[in-house]
């Protein structure tokens, strides 16, 4: 017998703007790679506070500087995070980033370096985390339909058993959750190159088709005003190839076996941005495994699926990552970082009804609570993606 996710609920937060969450953090966000210090100082003085540091932040400009704002902003609303503590090294951007996830209605306050000093700003910063823990751990948890849980997807390390079987299962377990009216997302568009046409004959109308090949179209145009001859160790990958990719063919099918057999594709998204219905979103983004997951918790999801081959350790502050795997020797080398273990599809021990299934029993253990296997081994990655050079 399945899962009903019908009557499925899990226990989580629920937001000031309605949205839930299953984690509870209060972070510490720099706005640029010279607040990094005095965010971490911060998250070391307040227990329970979370820095979340970064390279990036100055003299960016155009879509590059409004891509940085809304990851920001969007991690900060994310609703697995209760409440934000802003560190600029000037006021300007810094009340920019307050205010937009001020819109959201959570608890938020920001503190500029200049003219105040690390020392000044760490002390005031500080004294508003210890407010924001303290009003964090008052919170108490209320059940909500599974249907109120943004799960999204990106795979790593792939091979031959990403193909075959990790990746097909997020597309059962996906197929699923879309037909019990959760709100989904992929994206990754460099790795869909070569089964494009797939994606597009996926779209639910002609004109998210359109716009699904207009983000697909735009990322091509880079790449071959950037490329030399190819893309030789970056699309497949040195891991890619030993697993047994041999092009980004190859691994664009496999990828899009996350998006199921049923599903259509509802929408499309520019980084970071929030989708506005349920369904299953396209969002335009990079198959970078940190970047990727960091622009799907500013867009506001929840849970992550993460199918690997080789063997990928990724993580995030604050979107709870798990990882699924078919290959045996990740599983017996690296079982550390495996929350599903479906290695029995390929040893014909389990279907994929099975997989699928024990992904989402998996999800539903970690929307109540669980800690996945990147959060019990402290893997935080937060990777901003940029557009250009800086000025």
């Amino acid at each position: 017998m399945g899962i009903d996710l019908k009557g499925a609920s899990f226990e989580g937060w629920r937001r000031e703007n309605g949205r839930m969450g299953v984690r509870n953090h209060v972070i510490i966000l720099p706005v640029d790679d010279l607040s990094n210090a005095a965010a971490e100082a911060v998250a070391n003085n307040i227990k329970g506070a979370m820095a979340i540091p970064h390279a990036y932040g100055r003299l960016q400009f155009g879509a590059d500087l409004d891509l940085h704002f809304r990851t920001l902003i969007g991690t900060g609303t994310n609703p697995n995070v209760a409440g934000v503590v802003v560190i600029g090294i000037e006021p300007g951007w810094t009340g920019r980033v307050v205010e937009g996830i001020a819109k959201s209605g959570k608890p938020v306050e920001g503190f500029a370096i200049e003219q105040n000093g690390d020392i000044n700003t760490i002390a005031s910063a500080s004294r508003a985390a210890y407010k924001m823990v303290k009003h964090a751990s008052r919170l108490k948890k209320t059940k909500a339909p599974i249907t109120e849980l943004w799960v999204s997807t990106k795979c790593g390390e792939s091979d031959t058993t990403s193909g075959l079987a990790s990746c097909p299962t997020v597309g059962n377990a996906f197929d699923k959750l879309w037909e019990n009216g959760n709100t989904l997302v992929f994206g990754e568009t460099s790795e869909i190159t070569g089964g494009e046409h797939l994606v597009a004959a996926r779209c639910k109308t002609p004109e998210i088709a359109e716009q699904f090949m207009a983000m697909f179209n735009r990322y091509q145009r880079v790449i071959e005003a950037n490329k030399t001859n190819d893309l030789s160790e970056s699309q497949p990958t040195k891991g890619n190839i030993e697993g047994g990719l041999t092009t980004i063919e190859e691994k664009a099918l496999g990828n899009i076996q996350k998006i199921g057999k049923k599903c259509t594709v509802d929408g499309v998204l520019d980084k970071a941005e929030a989708p506005t219905h349920p369904g299953l979103w396209f969002m335009d983004s990079s198959s970078a495994a940190a970047e990727m997951v960091t622009l799907c918790a500013a867009s506001g999801y929840a849970v992550h699926f993460f199918p690997t081959g080789q063997g990928n350790v990724i993580g995030n502050p604050i979107l709870p990552v798990i990882k699924i795997t078919a290959n045996p020797r990740t599983q017996r080398t690296m079982s550390e970082h495996i929350d599903v273990d479906v290695t029995g599809l390929l040893q014909k021990r389990m279907n994929m009804d099975d997989a699928g299934e024990a992904l989402l029993d998996c999800m539903l253990r970690t929307a109540d609570g669980e800690l996945t296997a990147a959060e019990l081994l402290g893997h935080r990655e937060y990777s901003l993606t940029r557009l250009y050079e800086s000025a």
